[in-house]
């Protein structure tokens, strides 16, 4: 990348050095140690390089060689030891102890944890099958919990190094609780027993429910592979690809390098894992070429940073979240993408509008001839339709060819793949190479989208069939990030190669080694990259399973309700800053892990006790979104102050000035909670009536987006008064709600008394749902209780229904009582929470059918009467085009 501009400082008024900045980046992702010794140096390369072809390995060529007698097919008992092995060990041999130790060297001490941590790792991977018999089956050795013990020991110390002390302190915590159960510093509600030494190691170590459970799974199944096909897209030269056809798209325009900055921060979210390597990466040309064009340290540093830390709630990696959210919530990755989509989305387009804002305020030059933001986003619209058109056009012929002659179909696409590759590096071959630029220049040169877009066509080849696989032949994410992967292979070693041939050039072995060589270093950048997730995947692990075999899980819900009073808005606020906290300090990955462990149901189940059905999806998007801005806010914000290690702003102000331009972030997981429709919940869009659906949601809310950021940023058309800010946000917030306006007029459910469940039920069509309200005494505090459950009408026989739902009923009296329903069955996990055999007995106290109600959109003329009414008083004072 270029210079930093006029460097960062460290709170001293030194400036850091390119160098610095990229020591930054390495100490928090990759590692900071570089030993001088070559053979050391081989070593942690060489293991770093096995990582990466181990876990290719494992995500599909196995099965294509699984019939050779000497290749063993590893299940998910051996390939996840294996996985924490090896980044157990690099942790200690790449990361140093302390800001102190040695970096050109590896003390005694961290070889010696190194090989004990690997050692406590390959002992799950080599006696599996003997654990399966003692530990799993509740019968540890007394060398197994020696050897969980250690492991736990030295995999918290790795956490340490690898990530900061945060999420080694909260695993520490959980822990204790865990052992202890009880104490002055444990409130009554969340008190227990306490479990033994022994119990709680074979948990966490020698079990699959702890360290070596789901979200190492994930780490190893889907992540790795992610985290590799962005490592080797960016050593292919994607990233500066990416950053130039954002200035050359946005540069123009007011305030032209901050818009870039966004848009190119979106497009390395969309492969990168990390909030600090995207701000550091993008950073380093875009802050100096914002504060070149007015832009203040802080506010420069503070506009990266919101838009490097958006990057990962977009998706398709979303720092890997989405991976977790399929695993943890139950449903298919396409349907986590889809729900994630829209709101992703409208953030970023909203931080464009307040970049824009920011420059009309302070009526900021153009880069150059200055351009229209609206003629670019029209270009922007043309540009995605015409590839949409192209796309379902791929579609129907490969459909097509697959039907006319189905044996020969794949190797004709092989073939037309490789053909669509040539062609594009004979394009990019007319071309000198991208260079990155340097901010710094006395002249700015802007890039020409005609003369950047050709030379890298090749690199959108990996993104589509990426997109391909995932979306159109319904693969897995392992799967699909498998084949990407494959493609990068091919790029990174012929790319150079072939472009030099069709220049004519004749040293075309020194452009394949070149190519290999990157290839290489791809592959281990991707691997070191990976040290710091898998370990927080291991470490949160032990987090998972503390909420599962303690009460933390299931009452943390009522702490939160008592602290509340009951108001369920209150609730909400509370779950955001609690998730906020627990975020402080984590990568992505950790973080999603941890306040969706403790958070995400006490949303469901606290929205259910007040009435309002939340999906689990969005609580899981929620607690995420909440957990994501820890990088952000102070006093932790780890993005925050690589920004001002990049701008030279003061890193306090940058992250507070951050989290005022991340409001709408803030603001969204709220609106879905209340308006589920904004991640399009219950939307098909597999029907035509489904996309126009999904095309209205994504206007509406993307118009009240626009209207809430000039809200919250003072100016529209023209600097606001405050009454005009506070019709704007009345505006936004009606458009997002209007259902909430509604129901102040006209009730959205027909009550009915308990009774009549089952007449209600046999009378339904299928298709249609109920809402019903069970009450009863709380299991663990024996207190009244409700919650709001809701059933989906299928097409069982209507005689069956009631038996189908797994509820025992008894009427009695006037009244609905019930049993504890049966195991497995749809409302038994929902009811669990309920006291079944004490004296006061649980219930259905209301059946609720929807309303027929007038439209809610009725509610958008008068907001946008209002609207008009703030145009006209701003028109009066505008000086300046508002686009």
């Amino acid at each position: 990348m270029a210079g930093a501009g006029e460097g960062g400082r460290d709170g001293k008024g030194r400036a850091f050095s390119d160098d610095e900045l990229q020591d930054l980046v390495a100490s928090t992702d990759s590692g900071a140690r570089n030993p001088r010794s070559r053979a050391v140096a081989l070593l942690i390369a060489g293991l770093a390089l096995f990582w990466a072809l181990f876990q290719v390995w494992i995500a599909e060529p196995q099965f294509w060689f699984g019939q050779l007698p000497f290749v063993k097919i590893l299940g998910s008992d051996q390939t996840r030891p294996m996985h924490l092995a090896l980044a157990l060990a690099l942790a200690f041999l790449a990361y140093p102890a302390a800001k102190t130790s040695p970096r050109d060297y590896i003390p005694i001490y961290d070889w010696v944890l190194a090989v004990l941590g690997a050692g406590c790792a390959l002992y799950i991977f080599w006696f599996a099958g003997d654990l399966a018999n003692t530990a799993r089956s509740g019968l540890p050795t007394q060398s197994q919990i020696w050897v969980g013990a250690i492991g736990i020991l030295v995999l918290l110390e790795a956490s340490r190094r690898s990530l900061g002390p945060a999420l080694t302190v909260v695993a520490s915590i959980f822990l204790a609780y865990s052992y202890f159960g009880q104490g002055w510093l444990i409130p009554d509600l969340i008190a227990h027993q306490g479990r033994t030494f022994s119990s709680i190691v074979n948990t966490q170590w020698l079990s699959t429910e702890g360290v070596f459970g789901i979200p190492l799974g994930v780490s190893t199944a889907f992540v790795f592979l992610f985290v590799l096909f962005g490592s080797l897209l960016d050593k292919a030269g994607a990233g500066n690809y990416f950053i130039k056809m954002a200035f050359a798209g946005l540069g123009n325009l007011r305030g032209g390098p901050a818009k870039a900055a966004v848009v190119g921060s979106a497009a390395t979210g969309l492969i990168s894992g990390s909030s600090i390597a995207n701000v550091v990466t993008t950073g380093t040309f875009t802050i100096p070429l914002m504060k070149r064009v007015g832009f203040s340290a802080e506010k420069a540093g503070a506009v990266e940073v919101a838009s490097s830390v958006n990057g990962q709630i977009m998706p398709p990696v979303m720092g890997a979240a989405a991976f977790l959210m399929v695993e943890f919530i139950g449903i298919s990755y396409l349907d986590v993408i889809k729900h994630a989509f829209i709101p992703a989305i409208i953030s970023y387009i909203a931080l464009v509008y307040i970049v824009h804002l920011e420059a009309l305020k302070s009526e900021m030059p153009a880069l150059g001839e200055s351009k229209s933001l609206l003629g670019m986003l029209l270009k922007v619209f043309v540009g995605f339709a015409i590839a949409g058109v192209v796309f379902y056009g791929v579609i129907w012929a490969v459909q097509a060819l697959r039907a006319v002659a189905p044996g020969i179909a794949p190797l004709v696409l092989i073939v037309a793949v490789g053909v669509i590759y040539f062609l594009c590096l004979m394009v990019a071959s007319k071309r000198p190479d991208l260079e990155p630029d340097d901010p710094n220049a006395e002249q700015i040169k802007l890039p020409v989208m005609a003369e950047v877009v050709p030379t890298g066509l090749h690199y959108i080849l990996p993104i589509v069939v990426l997109v391909w696989y995932l979306m159109v032949e319904r693969q897995s994410p392992a799967k699909s990030a498998f084949y990407a992967v494959l493609v990068m292979l091919v790029i990174l070693l012929t790319q150079k190669p072939i472009k030099a041939m069709l220049r004519g050039e004749s040293n075309l072995g020194a452009h394949l080694r070149s190519g290999f060589d990157d290839l290489i270093e791809g592959m281990i950048a991707g691997s070191r990259n990976m040290i710091g997730i898998a370990v927080a995947t291991g470490a949160a692990g032990i987090i998972v399973a503390t909420v599962t075999r303690t009460p933390i899980g299931t009452e943390l819900a009522g702490l939160v309700e008592l602290l509340s009073g009951g108001n369920l808005f209150l609730m909400l606020v509370l779950v955001g800053v609690f998730s906020l906290i627990l975020g402080l300090g984590l990568p992505t990955t950790a973080n999603y892990i941890v306040v969706s462990s403790l958070m995400a149901t006490v949303v469901v189940s606290l929205g259910a006790q007040e009435g309002l059905i939340i999906p689990l999806i969005a609580a899981h998007l929620f607690v995420f979104y909440f957990g994501i801005m820890a990088d952000v806010t102070p006093p932790v914000g780890l993005a925050s102050f690589a920004a001002a290690a990049v701008s030279g702003g003061d890193p306090i102000k940058t992250g507070f000035t951050a989290f005022f331009y991340s409001l709408r972030t803030v603001a969204l997981p709220f609106l879905f909670i209340y308006n589920p429709a904004l991640i399009l919940y219950g939307i098909d869009l597999g029907t035509a009536a489904g996309i126009l659906m999904a095309i209205k949601v994504f206007v509406v809310a993307t118009f009240a987006m626009l209207l809430f950021a000039a809200a919250t940023q003072g100016y529209f058309l023209a600097r606001s008064r405050w009454w005009e800010s506070a019709a704007l946000l009345l505006v936004a917030f009606t458009l997002f709600v209007p259902n909430f306006w509604l129901d102040r007029l006209q009730p959205a459910y027909v009550a009915e008394a308990g009774t009549e469940f089952e007449t209600a039920l046999t009378g339904a069509d299928e298709g249609d749902y109920l809402r019903f309200v069970v009450a009863g005494p709380d299991f663990t505090t024996g207190q009244p209780r409700s919650t709001t459950l809701v059933l989906d009408v299928d097409d069982t026989p209507p005689e069956g229904r009631v038996a189908a739902t797994g509820l025992f009923l008894m009427p009695e009296e006037g009244r609905l009582v019930m049993e504890e329903p049966l195991p497995a069955t749809p409302f038994s996990e929902a009811l669990q929470g309920f006291d079944f055999y004490g004296e006061q007995q649980v219930e259905i106290v209301s059946v609720q059918r929807p309303n027929d109600r007038l439209p809610q959109e009725l509610f958008y003329i008068p907001a946008l009467l209002l609207l008009g009414v703030v145009v006209m008083f701003q028109r009066r004072r505008q000086t300046t085009p508002a686009f």
